[in-house]
């Protein structure tokens, strides 16, 4: 038996967890949209607004979107940047990467998009103003090696953006609870026609480190000047770490 890691609330070993996370979003990749909307309340385009103003992409700026998805965050990035920048849509996952590319593309976004694995980035150091993962790196099977990663793409002076579920306000824990393993299965039956997902996604969400634990991940990792911006009583946060 190889080593473990926790897939949800089951344990699996670590070669197994990629595959079983790609099952989960070859899944939900054409409704994934359309649940963003229903689970948040559409709480997840101002989450994105937040990071997109903190990442402050300017005109000729080099950014990496790791775990793209859909492509909110490269195609406010590619307008940002210009035609003097360049942003890379990325995700490790081929489903999720089709439905962004095709988004990007009707909206008239001539970026790349390109299948990769954020533990093992395919691009030289020192080469990006900023990276991003929006809702991603509680996904992947070794945090730590995906952080470094980051870290070494980025140039001098950038940063890395981690916008991720987190530790929710203690008083609503009950009630986030309750939404989280009743409602959200419900709702993917009903609209994804997959329950066990979205069922995923929640324990996701409870394994995923705090607030203040991910900040010392990060500074593990090499970023410096780590904070975190709490949204939605901590339903989310966003980590920023920069590389001096």
């Amino acid at each position: 038996m190889g080593d473990q890691t926790h897939f949800g609330y089951q344990t699996v070993d670590e070669k197994e967890k990629a595959g079983k996370v790609a099952e989960v979003f070859h899944s939900v990749a054409s409704k994934y949209d359309i649940m963003n909307d229903l689970m948040s309340g559409g709480l997840h385009r101002i989450w994105k607004a937040f990071t997109i103003g903190r990442a402050a992409v300017r005109p000729g700026f080099k950014v990496l979107d790791i775990a793209g998805g859909t492509g909110d965050l490269s195609k406010a990035f590619a307008r940002a940047a210009g035609p003097t920048g360049e942003v890379w849509h990325t995700d490790i996952n081929e489903s999720m990467l089709r439905v962004g590319r095709d988004r990007l593309l009707d909206d008239g976004i001539l970026t790349p998009s390109l299948l990769c694995d954020a533990e093992k980035l395919p691009f030289p150091s020192n080469y990006f103003d900023v990276v991003s993962v929006a809702f991603g790196l509680r996904n992947m099977t070794h945090k730590d090696a995906a952080l470094a990663e980051m870290r070494r793409v980025i140039k001098p002076g950038g940063k890395v953006m981690v916008l991720e579920f987190s530790k929710v306000w203690q008083p609503l824990e009950k009630a986030y609870d309750a939404y989280s393993f009743k409602v959200l299965p419900w709702l993917g039956s009903r609209i994804a026609g997959d329950a066990d997902s979205y069922r995923y996604l929640a324990e996701s969400i409870r394994m995923h480190p705090d607030q203040e634990t991910l900040k010392s991940m990060m500074e593990d990792a090499g970023l410096e000047r780590v904070e975190y911006h709490n949204m939605t009583a901590g339903v989310v946060a966003l980590h920023i770490g920069r590389k001096f």
